[in-house]
């Protein structure tokens, strides 16, 4: 191949590259939501636990979203419900490297501020095989709270309109911040 023609087939490649946002799993120094993440999220508030639980009407009346740990998993494809440990999005993610973002890592808070149930439709990835959400992975969820609590713990159920997922070990909490650098 001659060598112009070379640097210009690396150069668009290098420009794909660029506009994926950290890829599937957000490696960039800053969260990169995905395309359709976006419109996703556009008009939805944080999920407030507490003002959820004072206003529940007007909780209803709109989408929330959220950023959770799965503490349990049941059900799959159309049917599955997860229980999630509410985290908060850190401003900026953890990285091993400042000179590489393919070593940082889509960072929340150590400590949960409430917890839900999630009632989701999951895509063949994110139900089965090795990247499958389970007990440890991180979902950033968009949906609405639905009017009935959940019979066993009283928590908040919410329909999910949207979710996206990092598999165990894909994201860190802040707790990381002792062996990564920012």
């Amino acid at each position: 191949m001659h060598p112009l023609k070379a640097a210009i087939v690396a150069a668009a490649l290098l420009g794909l590259t660029s506009c994926a946002g950290g890829g599937l799993y957000g490696h960039t120094v800053n969260y990169a939501p995905l395309g359709d993440e976006s419109k996703a999220v556009s008009g939805a508030r944080e999920y407030d636990p507490v003002m959820a639980q004072r206003q529940p009407e007007e909780w209803r009346k709109g989408s929330v979203t959220l950023f959770g740990v799965v503490t349990n998993r049941g059900g799959s494809g159309a049917a599955a419900r997860l229980a999630l440990s509410v985290r908060r999005l850190e401003p900026r993610n953890l990285c091993d490297s400042a000179q590489d973002e393919d070593t940082c890592r889509v960072t929340v808070s150590d400590a949960e501020f409430g917890a839900v149930h999630a009632l989701a439709t999951l895509k063949t990835d994110d139900d089965v095989g090795e990247h499958s959400i389970n007990v440890g992975s991180l979902v950033r969820i968009v949906g609405t709270l639905e009017d009935d609590a959940d019979a066993a713990d009283g928590a908040p159920v919410i329909k999910v309109t949207y979710l996206r997922h990092w598999p165990r070990y894909y994201f860190v909490t802040r707790a990381a911040a002792a062996q990564m650098r920012q």
